[in-house]
């Protein structure tokens, strides 16, 4: 059974970093593209970022975030993550890792790690 497991999160200064960490187990990672949603208090989960099976290929970001996060994926370790830099009291969330396989349309969601950015 694929199942992705979150780390990382905790408390930051705004305008530091942070980096998120999500593990895949129980499948090829190589045939799942994956990304990142995050939730805050009384708010929809919004899309974060996201990562082709191939990272050269494609990496797409929000708005909010484009030029401050990056993500990466690898697949020797089964892993993707998100750097986190410039962090703003806004990008305060729960953050969710997904993968998504080439040959379906079901994303599998992690538990979620939480990110505060707060003096």
């Amino acid at each position: 059974q694929v199942q992705v497991v979150e780390s990382g999160g905790g408390l930051v200064q705004p305008g530091g970093s942070l980096t998120l960490s999500c593990v895949f187990s129980g499948g090829d990672f190589r045939d799942y593209a994956g990304g990142w949603y995050r939730q805050a208090p009384a708010k929809d989960r919004e899309f974060v970022a996201s990562i082709a099976r191939a990272a050269a290929d494609n990496q797409i970001y929000s708005d909010a975030v484009e030029n401050r996060f990056i993500i990466s994926r690898d697949n020797a370790k089964n892993t993707v993550s998100l750097q986190m830099h410039n962090l703003k009291p806004e990008d305060s969330a729960v953050y969710y890792c997904y993968v998504i396989p080439s040959h379906g349309s079901t994303r599998i969601w992690g538990q979620g790690t939480q990110v505060t950015v707060s003096s």
